[in-house]
């Protein structure tokens, strides 16, 4: 007994982040909440946008989509050279470029402005997260990604408490265009802090193979394992997308949700809960297997959709409820498929596989969105029709998730069965 409590202590010490891990974990997630953030407050600003630029929910889901599929078109120009340079030189370069992107949003006054504008962010700003999962597969052992994606993936929850209800204020003080400035502001900050204290991510770079961009681009999406995550994303994908962009909406003139004082009410407890929800389900992921929390996050999320989408004009607390246990199953599922995910690639593919996955993750997110804007219709009066059927369209993409999830678990285990190559060790 006493040995198991000394082994057991052991691997413990081992798992603990230095700090400087801390503080990559630390950057990495404040990136990730600078890039969610400005796709949520998207959502939230759906009733400004729609009235201030005359844009029917059509085009509202083209916006949406804009940043999606010039974030998919990015990955697969970047995958061929993502393991060919310093990551740290490529995320700083990105990031920049996905500054710009939001400054662009904030000065938008027309339709076709924003579109372009979504553009460029979703062109830089799509390969920011392949690149900081790439930095995480490089820095940290399976064994504790889970926690770390945990942490990393608190950036959603801290959107919707600080992110979003400071978004939604300046919205209403300053017009829709102030939560943009707010989110470039941020990213001068960040960037600064990266460039004086992240260290060179070299390490991939002695496992670089002789092939030409465009081959190791062909060698990743050929790869008959590769591809299957690629398909579990793609309906990973499908899911959240499709009922992100109508969220706000539909609580405004559906559920009743007052815009100004519950919406910002709303999406803080629901955060609070969130941040709070995330880090444990890391840590759980890691202890009792991440397939296993993706299962129980997902069924979690189909009671949820299949609920709220039904639902008419509710009581705020009966709101807040329904979403704060939504968004614990959702957290669930982003949390546990992300560390699946970086087991996926060889470590001389990670940042290759990394851009592709995210590349077909904002693919299927763009098309998502289009389809979410084709079934639902808004009346005159605002209120929103066939959200139902969209919520049933939604728990079918995750029952079919749930079994392609399942083949990838079972690729992890038999992967880390076999034995660690000299190369393999080396990264």
């Amino acid at each position: 007994m006493s040995c198991n409590i000394m082994k057991e202590t052991t691997e413990t010490k081992q798992k603990v982040f230095t700090r400087y891990q801390v503080f990559v974990i630390a950057i990495l997630a404040i990136i990730q909440f600078t890039l969610v953030l400005d796709f949520m407050v998207l959502s939230p600003l759906g009733p400004y946008l729609l009235d201030e630029l005359h844009i029917t929910t059509s085009q509202f889901g083209w916006v949406v989509s804009a940043y999606a599929f010039s974030a998919g078109a990015a990955g697969l120009l970047t995958a061929g050279f993502a393991d060919k340079f310093d990551r740290k030189k490529l995320l700083l370069f990105f990031y920049a470029g996905f500054t710009v992107g939001t400054v662009l949003c904030a000065i938008a006054t027309t339709y076709e402005f924003m579109l372009m504008a979504r553009i460029v962010a979703g062109l830089f700003g799509g390969v920011i997260g392949s690149i900081s999962f790439a930095i995480i597969t490089d820095l940290f052992k399976m064994e504790v990604r889970g926690r770390v994606m945990g942490f990393v993936q608190m950036a959603f929850a801290s959107s919707q408490v600080l992110g979003l209800p400071i978004g939604l204020y300046l919205a209403g003080l300053m017009g829709w265009h102030a939560p943009f400035w707010m989110i470039a502001a941020l990213c001068v900050v960040i960037g600064v802090a990266m460039i004086l204290y992240l260290k060179p991510v070299t390490g991939h770079l002695q496992l670089r193979s002789d092939k030409s961009a465009f081959m190791h681009l062909a060698h990743t999406v050929s790869n008959r394992n590769y591809i299957k995550a690629f398909a579990a994303t793609t309906l990973l994908a499908t899911g959240g997308f499709m009922l992100m962009p109508f969220g706000s909406t539909f609580g405004v003139y559906n559920l009743g949700i007052d815009v100004k004082d519950d919406l910002p009410m709303l999406y803080m407890i629901t955060g609070v809960c969130s941040m709070i929800a995330g880090p444990l389900v890391g840590k759980y992921s890691d202890v009792i297997g991440k397939y296993r929390i993706f299962v129980i996050g997902s069924l979690l999320s189909m009671a949820m959709v299949a609920i709220y989408c039904n639902l008419g004009v509710t009581p705020l607390y009966i709101i807040i409820i329904l979403n704060v246990f939504l968004f614990i199953g959702i957290s669930s599922r982003m949390i546990s498929a992300s560390a699946l995910m970086t087991a996926i690639p060889e470590a001389k593919d990670r940042g290759s596989f990394m851009s592709v996955n995210s590349s077909v993750q904002q693919i299927s997110g763009g098309f998502a969105s289009i389809l979410a804007g084709l079934i639902v219709v808004q009346t005159t009066s605002g209120h929103l029709e066939r959200y139902d059927i969209l919520g049933y369209t939604v728990d079918a993409a995750i029952v079919v998730t749930i079994i392609m999830m399942y083949f990838i678990d079972k690729q992890v285990k038999a992967k880390s069965q076999k034995p660690v190559s000299p190369q393999a060790a080396v990264a």
